[in-house]
């Protein structure tokens, strides 16, 4: 499966397209961890935990959007993007979303 940000693969031709596929991640924060990230946040510095949080987050709805692209029939994604919120105190989405598409 081809994924890419841009609008087209360069040298590739797209012979059909599905349309919009989806994915989201929703995460929440082990307890433990966001008492140590909030006395990481009063000292300053790289809060690894919230990192480690919203990578996986990503690969996890990456693996999903490429799921859904390929039940669809679907060998590449175009214009890949992703976007992040706050649900609730301690949780976080990563949306991810892209064009669904067949290569000729």
């Amino acid at each position: 499966m081809l994924i890419t940000t841009a609008d087209a693969i360069p040298g590739r031709e797209v012979a059909q397209t599905f349309g919009l596929v989806t994915a989201n991640a929703v995460r929440a924060r082990h307890v433990g961890r966001d008492i140590l990230a909030g006395l990481k946040n009063i000292v300053g510095g790289d809060i690894g935990a919230y990192r480690q949080l919203l990578t996986e987050s990503r690969r996890e709805a990456l693996q999903k959007l490429e799921a859904e692209a390929t039940a669809q029939g679907a060998d590449a994604i175009v214009a890949l993007r992703l976007t992040t919120a706050s649900i609730m105190g301690g949780a976080a989405e990563v949306l991810a979303y892209g064009t669904a598409v067949k290569l000729a």
